[in-house]
This record gives C-alpha cells, sequence and structure tokens, in this order.
C-alpha cells in the first residue's frame, strides 16, 4: 500500500474518532431536562406535609367536640327557698343542659342531721347562720366556700279571711289568740326568731302555753292557711307566695338578729367545681332579681 493511500485512511480513521467523541458528548448534554426530575419525590414530601399536620390536628378537633360530662348536684336548702329555687333550678339547667340540680328543702335543722349523718350532698343553703356555724365547727362545710347570700324578715301572720283583732306581736299573748303555730324551734330557725321576739317582748311563756308546733315554715303557713291556728309566725317570703293568708306586722326592730341565710358547699362533695359554680350563679343579678320579688333582699357585706 502506498504512502498516500495510508495517509487518507489516517485522516478518515481520525475524523470517526472526533465524531464518536462528539456524539458522546451530545448524548451527556441531553440528560440535562431529567435533573428536575430527580428533584421530584423532594417536592412532594414538601407538599405532604400539610396533610400530616391536618390528620394530627383531627383527634384534637374531636375532643374538643365531646359534650360535657353529665352533672347531679345535691343541694340541701331550707324550705322557705322552695319556689323561689325551683324557678332557679329550671333557669339553670336550661344554660347549663350537663347539669342536673336536686332540690331537697326541709327545716334547716333537719337538713344540718341529714349532712351530720353522711348523707349525700354538694350545697346546703340554711335560713339561720346557726345550722350553718355548726357544720363549720364539725369541718363538714367547706369553709372558703360560706358566704351570706340572703336576708329575710319574719312577720306574723292570719288566715286570710280571719277577722281576729290582732295588729302586733304582742297580740299573741292576749284572749284573741287560741292557737298560735310556730316553728319547732329545736330545728326550724323561724321558731328560733319567734321565741328570740317573744322573749324580748317578755311574753315567750304566754305564747308557749297556746303554740302549736311545726317541722318547717311551710308547714306553719298551711296551718294558717286553712284556719287551724289563728295566727302564725313564718318568713315574710312565705307570706308573700300565697293568697290566702294576710300579714299583721313585722317584727319589731332588734327583737331577734337579722335573718341571714347562708350557703356553701359541703365538704364531702365530690363535685366542687359544679357546686361552685351554682353558688355563683346564685349571687348573680339575674338569681337576686328573682330573690328580690320573693321577698329576699340581699344580705349586708
Amino acid at each position: 500500500m502506498n504512502k498516500a493511500l495510508l495517509k487518507k485512511m489516517a485522516i478518515v480513521m481520525t475524523g470517526a474518532t472526533l465524531f464518536t467523541g462528539a456524539f458522546a458528548g451530545c448524548g451527556k448534554t441531553q440528560q440535562a431536562p431529567d435533573a428536575p426530575a430527580q428533584a421530584a419525590p423532594e417536592e412532594k414530601a414538601t407538599t405532604a406535609a400539610p396533610a400530616e399536620t391536618a390528620e394530627t390536628a383531627a383527634p384534637e378537633t374531636k375532643a374538643q367536640e365531646q359534650p360535657k360530662e353529665k352533672v347531679e348536684l345535691t343541694v340541701l336548702a331550707a324550705a322557705s327557698l322552695t319556689d323561689v329555687c325551683n324557678e332557679l333550678k329550671a333557669i339553670y339547667e336550661k344554660a347549663n343542659p350537663n347539669v342536673t340540680v336536686n332540690l331537697s328543702y326541709g327545716g334547716s335543722g333537719a337538713l344540718q342531721t341529714q349532712i351530720e349523718e353522711g348523707a349525700p350532698a354538694d350545697v346546703f343553703i340554711s335560713a339561720a347562720m346557726k345550722q350553718m356555724n355548726a357544720l363549720k365547727d364539725e369541718n363538714l362545710m367547706d369553709n372558703e366556700s360560706i358566704i351570706q347570700l340572703l336576708e329575710n324578715k319574719v312577720v306574723l301572720i292570719v288566715p286570710g279571711k280571719s277577722d281576729i283583732s290582732i295588729a302586733s306581736f304582742e297580740d299573741a299573748a292576749t284572749d284573741a289568740v287560741k292557737i298560735i303555730g310556730l316553728g319547732e324551734p329545736g330545728s326550724v330557725p323561724v321558731g328560733q326568731y319567734s321565741e328570740e321576739i317573744f322573749g324580748n317582748l317578755g311574753i315567750l311563756d304566754a305564747v308557749k302555753a297556746k303554740a302549736n308546733y311545726g317541722s318547717d315554715v311551710r308547714t306553719v303557713l298551711s296551718w294558717v292557711e286553712t284556719s287551724a291556728v289563728d295566727c302564725g309566725v313564718v318568713y315574710a317570703t312565705d307570706a308573700y307566695t300565697s293568697k290566702d293568708v294576710k300579714i299583721v306586722c313585722e317584727a319589731p326592730e332588734g327583737s331577734c338578729k337579722k335573718v341571714i341565710y347562708p350557703a356553701g358547699i359541703v365538704a364531702a362533695s365530690e363535685k366542687k367545681d359544679a357546686a361552685a359554680a351554682w353558688l355563683e350563679f346564685l349571687q348573680s343579678d339575674e338569681s337576686m332579681k328573682l330573690f328580690e320579688s320573693y321577698g329576699f333582699s340581699k344580705a349586708p357585706n
């Protein structure tokens, strides 16, 4: 093979090699658009993060939507609070559908005894400080919770159709009165106030000789309503609830201690938060307006 031919073949082979290298280089350049595709998994992970956050938050939202736990409160209250507390119960339960207020009424002394004997109770509302103080001294009340809630008045009443001629507490000792209805002084605050009044007027023995004693103030009221007695001593608020009695007069100023109604949480209560909420409601402006419509007034501080 001559030198000219060999030289031509060498030139051709060199060109082929250069072409192949250039082609390979072009192949690598074509892979560049694939780079964003490699980042795609990272973008997907980033966009998935909000979905995971939403799923994590879901149990909290569900918990917030759960209804409140049902609570039953047992409230022991003086009999003279029957009408007004029944109304307050309805108002409170409507605003707090998860709470049921079970009211039990009676003479404050009898209710005191129930608490002393361990009867289930969350709140006690007495018609006098005496019963509340006794329970406090026995460590049966949550002392920090006790408040002076209301004030009442003691009045002398006669049957609505009575023609008896009496105009004062002093007249209860006269021959015009054959039988007088009083609360049992051993357990009924209105009976204790009555004895204090008649004692200060100097006619207690004369009145006791003609007294018929009731287990609570509402019993005395019913006796007067039905003319079973000639007259009786009750709270002004009880007299206001009846169309069948007439108020003769209020007890003379200073003849007895102020009639204060304390309220507090029973120490053995397992529902102290709910009990505290009920006490707070009783002190609200709304409740006080209702108390006043029944003849009570806010206790002086």
